[in-house]
């Protein structure tokens, strides 16, 4: 048990409880992720072992910390508090869902060691500049929740299109390499998987920085958000969008 029934008739303290439980949970969800990608670099049993204790651990969080927030939601809060609530509920179904991805790509690592089959170079060297955008857009996301820093929140969604760009280019590029028989199928299904999987982490990553920059800038509605970003040509977004697409360029 990670949080003191107790505390729950001072609200105040109950709600720095959860906090500190949500970090906690958020550190083992982002680990999870790094474990598990690094798994296709170099299978190691322990390693797997890992990822599959932090997801059920982090299934455990999700449960008791909703749980408890939910017999504080009749108190009375400080806005502050009630704000840190909202975020808090917000946020741990996207860290639940971000190792549960987790365990999805140590489970495709897991098949890929057993096919004893190897990507060809051209699809290694991409898939390593995926890997990377990956736990970048990770760590931007779990270290802006950390400090509940927006700036560093506000770069999470141009990231997230670079994401989005890299994961239809690889497609491309896999169907080019199985018409000239360069790849097999069997090969294709786990890029399939993983990319799917490394796509799905990074919208939880948006939805995180989002209800982080909604909890601060209060009620600021999610869609109109978003829509805002892209149709508005803000000059940050696109700044940031360029940045990440030069560093996250596949090779030619």
């Amino acid at each position: 048990h990670v949080l003191d029934e107790r505390f729950l008739e001072k609200p105040s303290f109950a709600v720095a409880q959860a906090k500190t439980a949500a970090l906690q949970m958020a550190e083992d969800a982002r680990n999870s992720i790094k474990y598990a990608i690094d798994l296709f670099e170099q299978y190691d049993e322990e390693q797997a072992k890992k990822v599959a204790e932090l997801e059920s651990t982090v299934d455990h969080y999700e449960d008791e910390i909703g749980t408890y927030l939910m017999k504080i939601g009749n108190a009375e809060l400080s806005d502050e508090d009630s704000q840190s609530v909202s975020l808090i509920l917000h946020c741990i179904g996207d860290f639940e869902r971000i190792s549960d991805h987790a365990y999805n790509i140590m489970e495709s690592a897991e098949q890929f060691h057993n096919m004893k089959k190897k990507f060809s170079d051209k699809a290694k060297k991409e898939l390593r500049v995926y890997e990377a955008a990956v736990k970048d857009i990770v760590d931007i996301t779990f270290d802006a929740y950390d400090r509940s820093d927006i700036i560093k929140a506000s770069r999470v969604e141009p990231l997230e299109e670079v994401i989005d760009r890299l994961n239809d280019e690889i497609k491309k590029k896999h169907i080019k390499r199985l018409r000239k028989g360069k790849c097999t199928i069997e090969l294709g299904f786990v890029l399939s998987d993983l990319t799917t999987n490394f796509e799905r982490v990074a919208d939880h990553c948006s939805n995180i920085a989002v209800c982080l920059i909604q909890t601060q800038e209060d009620g600021y509605e999610m869609h109109e958000y978003l829509d805002k970003l892209k149709e508005d040509e803000d000059p940050f977004f696109e700044q940031m969008f360029e940045e990440y697409r030069k560093e996250y360029r596949l090779p030619s």
